[in-house]
């Protein structure tokens, strides 16, 4: 055999052993002693076989260090030095992607005006169709949309409608009629529909919260942490501070539906990183059993804005990982913890995710504007640079498959070394256009930061391997 030389790895310690990210498979192995020996000598340098056994042969026998040979070279953690190293990328089929997902935007009014809300963003300056875009989705385009959504399904058995806004309960009589149709349809074409949809809470009443349980829909509810962080942005267009208005109302729908995980999403700013405090509050406090931090999208610049270095993104990073580790150690201990961002991010490695694209976004989800007009995700849903089709017309093929192809990983050089890319893919396409000008562009500006938290996230599945095995096999169902 040639010389062998190491392939495209990332490599971590969980529990005292060695583990590898291996990139191109998007798989994590655990090291024995030999396997370990022999990666560590291939990193100083390509060998030959025989240089292996001669530099390993007092350690491990000469047949131990030929079948740890072997099986490295079988999962392409290493390989003939001669042959170049390549970056592989994930190639998706040029056929059209049955739908999963479909975002249904039933408003795009708010009664609450925070000041980071992306309805009004960048991205919408100088658009005069999302300017002149219905504010409230009517009945027949609620009916054409989930029509549009169960001849784009396919052959998916389940799909998922997620009402979405604006703030989705000032529509809650669409809302309600919508669902109830979706359920008929399902039960004509053979499929089951999940619903799920995301609220401000404002608007949340007992008849709703009944509603809502006797329908079994998930709920989502945008909320930024204690009244000091909740009131900053999130105010009613008389600038009034919405916290003590919805906190009495999430508690009774927490305390009332229970058959579903109530979820807490908070945006985070400049002014906002207390990621640990708030956590605590919404979780501990308040009793989320989920609760996810996004960074805010806008261009640089704006005075909420999270900074690069140690004061911005590194601070993000700093509690991230904390919680990262505390989930670690309740977990191991049996104790819910509500971080999901972690949850996701470990459920992605252990499913051995590897993404050609940074989401779902316009492959297998889309989102509807209230015109009934399809967008690549409710981000984009009325932007109307970013549209794919119409409920009425369905997907435009042509359209659809020239944004993959222009959007591929393939297409973003950026990306094509960097041993993160199979969980991130460049990043989401709304914030890359918001910062950059364009869906293609990789998302520069937190490259490291992902990084360091795929390494974390890789550290605690490995402790989760080694401490908690159950937990990684039941999130794989």
């Amino acid at each position: 055999m040639n010389r062998l030389a190491v392939r495209e790895f990332h490599a971590f310690e969980a529990g005292g052993h060695r583990y590898l990210y291996l990139v191109p498979s998007a798989s994590v192995v655990r090291l024995d002693e030999a396997s370990d020996a022999v990666v560590t000598a291939l990193e100083g340098g390509p060998r030959a076989p025989g240089e292996l056994r001669a530099a390993l042969g007092e350690r491990f026998g000469e047949e131990e260090i030929s079948s740890a040979v072997e099986e490295l070279v079988q999962i392409q953690a290493i390989g003939p030095a001669a042959e170049p190293r390549k970056h592989m990328l994930k190639v998706l089929p040029s056929s059209a992607v049955p739908l999963q997902t479909m975002v249904l935007n039933v408003t795009s009014k708010c009664n609450l005006a925070c000041t980071y809300c992306y309805e009004y963003g960048e991205d919408r300056v100088g658009d005069v169709e999302a300017v002149s875009m219905p504010r409230f989705l009517d009945e027949e385009t609620a009916r054409q949309s989930v029509d549009f959504m169960f001849r784009e399904a396919g052959a998916n058995p389940i799909v998922n409608l997620t009402f979405f806004g604006g703030e989705t309960l000032l529509n809650f009589p669409v809302l309600r009629s919508t669902l109830a149709y979706a359920r008929r349809k399902a039960e004509e074409v053979g499929k089951e529909v999940r619903f799920s949809l995301t609220t401000n809470a404002t608007l949340l009443k007992p008849e709703i919260v009944q509603w809502l349980i006797d329908n079994e829909v998930g709920v989502t509810v945008s909320i930024d942490g204690p009244k000091e962080m909740q009131d900053r942005f999130r105010v009613f267009h008389n600038g009034k501070g919405s916290y003590d208005v919805v906190l009495p109302k999430i508690r009774e729908l927490l305390r009332r539906h229970t058959a579903k995980p109530i979820g807490a999403r908070v945006t985070l700013t400049r002014q906002n990183l207390d990621i640990i405090g708030i956590y605590r509050h919404l979780s501990e406090e308040v009793g989320f059993q989920q609760v996810g931090f996004a960074p805010v999208t806008t261009a640089n610049g704006r005075d909420y804005a999270i900074e690069d270095g140690e004061n911005g993104y590194g601070l993000m990073l700093q509690q991230f990982q904390a919680l990262a580790w505390e989930f670690l150690e309740y977990t191991v201990a049996g104790r819910r913890h509500a971080f999901s961002n972690v949850t996701e991010t470990l459920e992605e490695i252990h499913k051995g995710v590897s993404k050609a694209y940074p989401c779902g976004a316009g492959v297998g989800l889309v989102g509807v504007a209230t015109n009934g007009e399809v967008g690549l995700c409710h981000r984009f849903a009325g932007s109307s640079d970013h549209t794919l089709g119409s409920v009425r017309e369905g997907i435009d093929g042509a359209k659809q498959r020239e944004f993959l192809d222009r959007n591929h990983l393939a297409n973003k050089t950026d990306c094509h070394s960097c041993w993160a890319r199979p969980l991130c893919s460049g990043g989401c396409y709304h914030e890359a256009h918001t910062r950059y000008g364009s869906t293609t562009h990789a998302n520069l500006h937190y490259c490291e930061w992902i990084r360091a938290w795929t390494h974390t996230c890789l550290e605690v599945y490995g402790e989760l391997a080694e401490r908690a095995p159950h937990v990684l096999e039941r999130l794989g169902n």
